[in-house]
């Protein structure tokens, strides 16, 4: 078997034939079975079974009666019941375009790596798929705080959030892995450092169905990228927490002293840019310092960026103190906290980016390669 296609479903019943047409037009000639990881409800299993009768190609389903670790679960489940040690991953509502399975297996067979992301961020590729600007704009920022959250692991890869991905089962330690979401590249991505390639795709409109996608799923991402990565954006947080506490206390002495606010929220906020910057630097980014820029070039980069954030940040408290009648100290603490998330995307991404390779190649790009972030053992 050159290829095992596995598709995780819940409720996808409308969906499953017109994928197994498409996927049979798109890999004829590839000795490939496609699977079905079913959590299904309605009449999914029903519609497989029908459907795998007369196929051209063998369609297989497990359908999970007491499901564990949601999708992720569902694709750990496949995968270790596949024919072929290749395997692509796709979802089941066609978004996924099954003609792009063969890009990834040409990828996987022309480079020497271990996974093929299908990448909606890549040139050539799309998320048009969303269903509106808002899901847009919540999928971009989902994906900067990941890469910002895993900054070396993930900085060749450009859409870990994606659940279209080719993957060689026998690189990864599947008895390590606690699948609790529906992110399981990222948690794949996260726990090794493997070696990825990519390609782009552009994400469709759905086939048939109704779309998942709600409140619930985005708490259980938050859940799972806390439990992979409870180190370093813990620190951070917890200097950003004592800047915070600091900015205030600076901002409420100098008021009582007699200070305007605006005043007093200027001095404070330069106080602790450069009282949070030295802490972090010494704490939390010290295993990136040796691969980033030198100390003064993150220091600019990072007051910089700081103080234009503060330029951004004290027109908009001086308009929740006088238009909305916000009283000041409440209204910086909102606008602090606001800014706690800008600064460590910004600072994970930017400031301790890893430089690029000398001329000669050498040690950057080779150093790339060796992960030292902390990623949280589970129990």
């Amino acid at each position: 078997m050159e290829l095992s296609v596995i598709v995780p479903t819940f409720n996808e019943a409308g969906n499953v034939a017109e994928l197994v047409r498409r996927a049979r037009t798109a890999l004829v000639g590839l000795d490939v079975e496609i699977i079905f990881v079913d959590d299904s409800t309605d009449d999914t299993p029903q519609v497989v079974t029908s459907v795998a009768a007369t196929a051209p190609l063998p369609v297989r389903l497990i359908h999970r009666e007491a499901p564990t670790g949601g999708l992720g679960g569902a694709v750990v489940e496949g995968i270790m019941a596949a024919a072929s040690d290749v395997c692509v991953v796709m979802d089941g509502d066609l978004q996924h375009p099954p003609e792009q399975i063969r890009a990834l297996l040409a990828k996987h067979h022309e480079s020497d790596v271990d996974v093929v992301v299908a990448s909606r961020y890549l040139d050539g590729g799309s998320s048009g798929g969303l269903a509106d600007r808002a899901r847009v704009l919540v999928s971009r920022a989902s994906t900067a705080l990941t890469k910002a959250m895993f900054p070396r692991r993930l900085s060749q890869v450009t859409d870990p959030m994606t659940g279209f991905f080719l993957i060689d089962r026998r690189s990864v330690e599947w008895a390590s892995l606690h699948p609790r979401g529906f992110k399981i590249l990222l948690e794949i991505l996260a726990r090794r450092t493997l070696r990825v390639a990519e390609v782009p795709f552009v994400f469709e409109e759905r086939f048939a169905g109704e779309s998942k996608a709600s409140l619930r799923q985005g708490v259980h991402f938050l859940t799972q990228l806390a439990a992979l990565r409870f180190g370093k954006m813990s620190g951070f947080a917890l200097i950003g927490a004592g800047g915070a506490v600091a900015n205030l206390a600076i901002m409420a002495a100098l008021i009582q002293m007699g200070a305007p606010y605006l005043v007093a929220a200027i001095i404070a906020a330069e106080v602790t840019i450069v009282t949070n910057f030295l802490l972090q630097d010494r704490f939390v980014f010290r295993d990136m310092r040796d691969h980033a820029a030198p100390w003064w070039a993150r220091f600019a980069t990072s007051f910089t960026f700081n103080n234009a954030e503060a330029v951004i940040r004290i027109p908009v408290l001086a308009w929740m103190v006088e238009a909305l009648h916000i009283q000041s100290i409440a209204a910086a603490a909102i606008t602090l906290a606001v800014a706690f998330v800008v600064r460590f995307v910004f600072h994970s991404l930017v400031v301790y980016a890893p430089r690029r390779p000398s001329k000669d190649g050498s040690t950057d790009q080779h150093r790339l390669d060796v992960e030292t972030d902390h990623v949280r053992k589970e129990p």
